[in-house]
Order: structure tokens, then sequence, then C-alpha cells
């Protein structure tokens, strides 16, 4: 058995859509009781920390529609069914930002939200960047558009409020840990 492991005796499925699912567990505590668990399933996501040559991060603002507002963020996309998170990573780059790279570095793996969803980020570090000749199509929802901000930027950037994401706010930090200035 594994430490406070809760036994699932029921999964209601609520929501399935094109990027998530939603359960609704009963389960049994390790004290005996029964309680709840609604449940977001996620098929995982990627973010890229692309540096260019110039030591600048490269950022992305979309509108995000949870929060009402466009935000600053690295760029990322979720995993296609059987891709390998290296080659998502590479696509995402490709097609958000218009740069590509033979040389992304693993970097880390984390849930993003455990607490109620399983989704795991995969990040990828590269200062390796080569811009391509034809710039690959975005989703046909997906409209971005293309920031650069070097070490001091992204620090008043955060400080103000402007970037609160935490795969952003990681990427700053690791280039901060790299000593990029």
């Amino acid at each position: 058995m594994k430490k406070f492991e809760e036994k699932t005796i029921k999964t209601e499925e609520i929501f399935k859509g094109k990027i998530i699912n939603v359960t609704v567990d009963d389960v049994v505590l390790p004290n005996g009781q029964k309680s709840k668990r609604e449940l977001v399933r996620h098929p995982g996501a990627v973010a890229i920390i692309a540096v260019t040559k110039e030591k600048k991060l490269v950022m992305v603002e979309q509108y995000r529609k949870p929060l009402e507002k466009s935000i600053l963020e690295i760029p990322a996309g979720k995993l296609e069914p059987e891709e390998n998170h290296a080659v998502t990573a590479r696509r995402e780059l490709e097609e958000e930002t218009g740069f590509t790279s033979a040389d992304l570095e693993y970097v880390t793996s984390f849930y993003t939200s455990p607490g109620f969803a399983d989704e795991l980020l995969h990040i990828y570090y590269t200062d390796q960047l080569e811009v391509m000749e034809e710039k690959r199509e975005l989703d046909e929802d997906e409209f971005v558009e293309v920031h650069e901000y070097n070490l001091s930027e992204l620090k008043a950037l955060q400080e103000s409020g402007r970037i609160h994401d935490v795969k952003t706010v990681f990427a700053i930090q690791y280039l901060q840990l790299r000593h990029l200035q």
C-alpha cells in the first residue's frame, strides 16, 4: 500500500473535451472514511526556455480566457497522443515563435496543479535558435505575439505582476541560476 493512498471505488466521467477530461472519483481515505475527488485529466505539455544569441528569453503573449487577459509566457503546448515530448517541444517552438533548434536540452518535469489535475509539464532549454525560413502555422484558434526580453527586463516584468504563470516564473529562476546576465 502506498502511504496515504486513497482507494478509488467509483469513477464518473463528467466531461470529455478536446484538451481535458473531468471525472469525479469516490474514494476511501486512509482512515476508512469516504470522500469525493474532482479530477482534471490532461495529456501533458511541454514548455521551452528559448534564449537568443543576444541572451534574451523568447516569450509569447496570448489571451488566456480563464484569466480574461493577455499574459506573457514561455512557448508551450500540449502533447499529442504517443508523441515524444522533445518532438512536441520543437514543434511548439516553431509554431509559436518562428524559431527552431537542433539542440533542445531537457531540464525537468513537474505537475502543474497536483491537487486536482494530472498535467505533467516537461521543460526544455535551448540557446541555439535559428530563424525558420518558413514559419509553421499556429493552431486555428491560437493568436500570439512574440517578444524577447533580457533578464533584468524579465525581473521587472515579474515584479510588476506582468509575468505570473508558473512555467515562466520557473524559466526566469532557471536563467538566474545559469547566470544568464
